[in-house]
C-alpha cells in the first residue's frame, strides 16, 4: 500500500527534543530524522509559557525554517496551542500563564510564522476570531467548554481536554461531530481515546473532515523516562506520559506508529493522511510504502 507523506500539526516535540526549549540544531535534526519516519511537514507546537519564552521560540523556530534543506520534514508554521485555554479544562498546561483571548494579548506574541492557534472559544472576543481568520490562521478550539464553534475552523485533539458527549445539553465534542464543515483532530494511539469513542467519531464524522495528530511528547522515539514538559515533572512507562498527578500530558507515538494501532483494529483510512493536505492546502511531496502489517518499508521524498 502507498499512502502520501504525514502532515504532523500537533505535536510538541520527538527524540529528546522539546520545541519549548529547543535550540535551532535540535531542530534541523528532528526535522531530518522524522522525513525518514514519513512525516513530510510539520508544525511545531508549543505549550503554555511565559509570553518571552513563547516569543524566544517562535524566532528559533523560524531560523530552523529558514535554514532546512531538501531531506527535512518542510517546518510550515507553528501551531500555538498555548496562554488562551480555559482553566477549568488546563489539561497538563500552567493556567498561572493563562490570559484572555483578546487581540491586544494576541498581540503580545504576534507573529506570520503563526498558523495555527487552539484556544478557548467561550472566552475568545470576537475581535480576535476575526482577526486570526482574517490572516489565515487556523482557529481550533481546544482546551475549552464552549459549544459555538461558529468561528472555528476545527477542535484540537476531540474528546480530551473538552466538554464531552452528553444527551441533556450541547457540549464542545457535540457540536464538532455534528458541525460537517468543521475538522476534528484525534489522538488515536489507544491511550487517550477509547475505541468506542473513536469508534464514534469515524461513524458520525464525515470521513474527509478527521484530522489523525499524534501531540506527542520529547520522550516519543527517545530514551527518556523522566523529563520537565510545561512546568511539570513527567514519567513515562513505557505506554503513556503523566504529571505526577496522573495527568496526561500528550502521547508517545508518532503518526506512523499510530496508523498501527488503528490498522490493528481495522479502524485505519487512508484518507486520515490526505485530510491535512486538503486543511492546509498543501502539495504532496512524496510516499509512503507499507507492508501487509503497516510496516514503512520505504519513504519516498
Amino acid at each position: 500500500m502507498k499512502t502520501n507523506l504525514f502532515i504532523e500539526q500537533h505535536f510538541h516535540g520527538c527524540y529528546g527534543v522539546d520545541f519549548n526549549t529547543a535550540s535551532v540544531d535540535d531542530l534541523l535534526m528532528l526535522s531530518q530524522k522524522i522525513l525518514k519516519e514519513g512525516v513530510g511537514f510539520i508544525f511545531p507546537t508549543l505549550v503554555t509559557d511565559t509570553i518571552e519564552n513563547t516569543v524566544r521560540q517562535i524566532e528559533v523556530i523560524k531560523t530552523a525554517a529558514a535554514k532546512q534543506s531538501s531531506d527535512m520534514a518542510k517546518i510550515c508554521g507553528i501551531h500555538l496551542e498555548s496562554i488562551f485555554l480555559n482553566p477549568l479544562k488546563k489539561g497538563i498546561h500552567n493556567s498561572d500563564w493563562f490570559l484572555k483571548p483578546t487581540l491586544d494579548n494576541f498581540k503580545l506574541l504576534e507573529d506570520d510564522f503563526i498558523r495555527i492557534v487552539t484556544l478557548a472559544p467561550e472566552l475568545a472576543d470576537l475581535e480576535l476570531l476575526n482577526y486570526l481568520r482574517s490572516k489565515g490562521i487556523k482557529v481550533q478550539a481546544g482546551h475549552c467548554v464552549g459549544t459555538d464553534l461558529s468561528m472555528c475552523n476545527g477542535t484540537t485533539h476531540t474528546f480530551n481536554a473538552m466538554d464531552g458527549v452528553t444527551h441533556k445539553k450541547p457540549s464542545t465534542v457535540t457540536s464538532a461531530l455534528v458541525k460537517d464543515d468543521l475538522f476534528t483532530e484525534v489522538i488515536a494511539d489507544g491511550v487517550h481515546v477509547c475505541d468506542d469513542a473513536l469508534k464514534l467519531l469515524f461513524k458520525v464524522k464525515q470521513m474527509n473532515k478527521i484530522l489523525l495528530v499524534s501531540d506527542c511528547l520529547p520522550c516519543t522515539h527517545s530514551e527518556l523516562k523522566e523529563f520537565d514538559f510545561a512546568g511539570e515533572r513527567i514519567y513515562f512507562d513505557g505506554v503513556k506520559a503523566t504529571s505526577k498527578d496522573g495527568t496526561l500530558a500528550g502521547s508517545t507515538m508518532l503518526l506512523p506508529d499510530i496508523v498501527k494501532v488503528l490498522a490493528k483494529k481495522d479502524l485505519f483510512c487512508k484518507q486520515h493522511i490526505s485530510n491535512s493536505y486538503d486543511y492546509h492546502s498543501i502539495e504532496s511531496r512524496g510516499e509512503i510504502e507499507w507492508d501487509d502489517e503497516f510496516n514503512i518499508v520505504e519513504v519516498r521524498y
